[in-house]
């Protein structure tokens, strides 16, 4: 059963006498040889989610590419293995940026490996700002469960459903079949939030439970998880709590989806949309 949480939590505000760093600082890790997109459309959607601040660290490698994609953002290059992923001797570098930041997203993108299973890992047990954790960095908690409810900060898990299949150990279509209670029992057992994408997303604490009514099928597409991990990052950058900016970046995106199907159609949607109809579908929340 659904418990009503009330409307919609309110956009953060933009005092007019506001500067960038009144809205806060993101940070997002990710990217790989290959998938370099997938940060790329983090950024993105953390830019549009009002952060005043974004930084994306990428392998080196991809470096160049991420740069060049929007010059609104700051990019970190970091030490990457023969495969151009990233590696454990980038802690310390994602550690300091960490420092300057009051969220991060981490996983669009990342690829695997044994190093990268240690860095997800470090950070996620270690990191005391909001952290939101997304694709690889997911599929490398269900490889070491016994990380999952060792953490230092909020944590906001938001897998699809094959990615929660991993995480509880059980088969996708149980998944879809109790996708309510697996959610809520995970992030109660885990101290965390879920946000269990798909149609009618899941967001739960444990406790209070939110069923998404935005989106489409054309948002079943590659990167349009990613756009939801920047976007929740943004909005915890900019202070909100963790629940609520789950509960609100699901919304949004979900909104900038069916905006972008109106002018797209469903077939022709693409993950790359979605930012720009991120920052339309905000702007009618603005007040």
């Amino acid at each position: 059963m659904v418990i009503p949480i009330g409307p919609l939590p309110a956009l953060p505000q933009r005092p007019a006498s506001a500067h960038k760093g009144t809205f806060g600082t993101s940070l997002i890790v990710g990217g790989s040889r290959g998938m370099s997109g997938a940060a790329i459309l983090a950024g993105l959607a953390a830019l549009r989610g009002g952060s005043g601040l974004v930084f994306v660290a990428i392998p080196e490698s991809v470096y160049p590419i991420v740069a060049a994609a929007e010059p609104s953002y700051l990019t970190i290059p970091l030490n990457e293995d023969s495969d151009g992923q990233l590696t454990m001797t980038s802690l310390p570098v994602i550690q300091k940026q960490l420092d300057r930041c009051t969220a991060a997203g981490i996983g669009p993108g990342l690829g695997e490996s044994h190093s990268l299973d240690q860095l997800v890992a470090s950070l996620y047990s270690e990191t005391p700002q909001p952290l939101v954790v997304d694709a690889d960095a997911l599929n490398s908690l269900a490889r070491q469960p016994e990380v999952i409810g060792q953490h230092n900060g909020p944590r906001i898990l938001t897998p699809h459903p094959g990615e929660m299949s991993r995480l509880v150990q059980t088969t996708t279509r149980d998944v879809q079949e109790n996708r309510e209670s697996l959610a809520k029992v995970f992030a109660r057992e885990h101290n965390c939030i879920v946000v269990l994408k798909g149609q009618g997303t899941v967001v739960s604490d444990g406790e209070q439970l939110f069923i998404n009514t935005t989106g489409n099928s054309g948002m079943a597409t590659g990167g349009a998880g990613d756009v939801l991990t920047g976007l929740i990052t943004s909005l915890l950058a900019q202070g909100m709590r963790p629940f609520e900016a789950a509960q609100l970046a699901v919304y949004i995106h979900g909104k900038a989806g069916d905006l972008a199907a109106e002018h797209y159609g469903k077939h022709g949607l693409i993950a790359s949309d979605l930012p720009m109809y991120v920052a339309m579908a905000q702007k009618d929340l603005e007040t």
